[in-house]
């Protein structure tokens, strides 16, 4: 194993200007540069034209993939498609366009699953329905657009726009049940998405206003990966994008809301007198064996097996006992406001 991991911070799941974003790439990338983002990976509607188009690779300092989001005819089931060279057929089902995005080597996310929303007619969910498939890869557990839509009203609208960051409070309950819950059965990585398009809105009358912009929501919600080797940095764009692709499909990655605070340096890995894994990685079970987490600055860290809280530390670094096998990973609050949620570590 690994010990020296490296650490790369960006955003998953953003629109440009070859779908309903509004800007183009290099524009975008020239602003996840400005916060000091390491990647991004797009997911422009039903398209991978800008894959074609070259636009994949290093823009200065911040890697650029190019994958796609695909929807059925009733725009549900949005799926992240990425390392795929061919679109799917827009008249195909969901549990047609997973498996062959599976056919052509490449993963998939599920977008905002349990959207439900009611509130506004002219923002409808987009729920996930598909549970049964096992041709998924992974789950976006976080989801800043989502989020935001799901408590807008007609009497908080305003307060919503001017405040979307203080507006994203944490992921929705029923979609990390379902993560824990799959993930029992096999490996499925848990994202951070932000749905980012740049949206200009009229309000007002003649007055126009953009809200969502690029820079404010790269500033919520961010994944961290972690990998085995350092980046080329220009030399290898194809090998750094596999790096980064091969970091997520092993669940060697975590979610942070950068409003809470820069959650670069987080860690969180298992040992004993055997072995010692990192966050995505597998143990046996053995007596000593124990969980590590350290954190950035002061906060609270919740240890949780199968779903349920069963102990908390406050402080910087922590240890937890580790008393039965199971599905293990780490929920961390800042004044009781989710920052940061671990992927999974497996006790057999």
């Amino acid at each position: 194993m690994h010990e020296q991991l490296h650490e790369y911070v960006g955003v998953i799941h953003i629109h440009s200007t070859y779908s309903d974003g509004s800007r183009p790439i290099p524009e975008i990338a020239a602003i996840a540069s400005e916060v000091e983002l390491d990647f991004l990976m797009f997911t422009d509607h039903n398209t991978l034209q800008p894959k074609r188009d070259g636009l994949e690779g290093w823009y200065g300092n911040v890697l650029v993939a190019v994958g796609y989001e695909i929807n059925d005819k009733d725009d549900l089931n949005h799926y992240l498609a990425f390392n795929v060279s061919e679109e799917v057929s827009p008249s195909d089902k969901p549990e047609i366009y997973v498996r062959k995005v599976e056919e052509q080597g490449g993963f998939g996310i599920i977008a905002h699953p349990d959207e439900k929303r009611k509130a506004m007619e002219q923002y409808p969910a987009y729920p996930w329905t598909l549970w049964e498939s096992g041709y998924f890869h992974g789950i976006e557990i976080w989801n800043q657009m989502s989020e935001w839509l799901e408590g807008l009203t007609h009497t908080n609208k305003y307060w919503r726009v001017f405040n979307p960051r203080r507006a994203i409070i944490n992921p929705m309950p029923e979609t990390l049940k379902r993560w824990d819950e799959v993930n029992r059965e096999r490996p499925v990585v848990g994202i951070g998405g932000v749905d980012a398009h740049g949206h200009i809105y009229k309000l007002w009358g003649l007055f126009r206003i953009t809200i969502f912009r690029y820079k404010v929501l790269f500033k919520t919600i961010r994944t961290h990966i972690l990998t085995e080797s350092a980046l080329s940095g220009e030399t290898d764009p194809q090998g750094d994008i596999k790096s980064l692709y091969d970091s997520l499909l092993d669940c060697r990655c975590f979610i942070s809301n950068f409003y809470c605070g820069d959650a670069r340096g987080f860690r969180f890995w298992a040992e004993n007198n055997t072995d010692k894994v990192q966050l995505g990685g597998k143990l046996k079970f053995e007596p000593n064996t124990h969980f590590h987490v350290n954190l950035p600055h002061t906060a609270k860290a919740v240890l949780i097996c199968n779903g349920d809280r069963i102990d908390t530390r406050l402080g910087t670094e922590l240890i937890f006992e580790a008393r039965r096998p199971g599905l293990y990973r780490i929920e961390v609050y800042v004044s009781d406001r989710p920052w940061i949620f671990s992927n999974h570590i497996r006790l057999s």
